[in-house]
C-alpha cells in the first residue's frame, strides 16, 4: 500500500470522528480556561499570604518592643 493512498471511511463514522474532534477542542478550551483560573487564584493566594506575612512581622516587631520595654523597668 502506498503512503498517499486514499482512505475510505463510512459517512456515519466520519461524522462521528468530526463530533469527537469538536468535543476534544471544547474540552481543551475548557481545560485552558480552568488552568488560567487556577493560575489567577494562585497569584491571588500568594498576594494574600504576602500581606499576612507582612502583618505578622509588624505584630512580631511590636511585641518585641513591648517585651523590651517591660523587661527594663525604669527606676523611680
Amino acid at each position: 500500500m502506498a503512503d498517499n493512498a486514499p482512505i475510505f471511511v463510512k459517512i456515519d463514522e466520519y461524522d462521528e470522528i468530526l463530533k469527537n474532534v469538536s468535543l476534544l477542542k471544547e474540552k481543551l478550551a475548557q481545560s485552558r480556561a480552568i488552568l488560567k483560573r487556577i493560575s489567577e487564584l494562585k497569584i491571588e493566594e500568594y498576594n494574600h499570604l504576602s500581606k499576612w506575612d507582612a502583618s505578622l512581622e509588624t505584630i512580631e516587631k511590636n511585641i518585641e518592643s513591648v517585651d523590651k520595654i517591660l523587661a527594663k523597668p525604669e527606676s523611680f
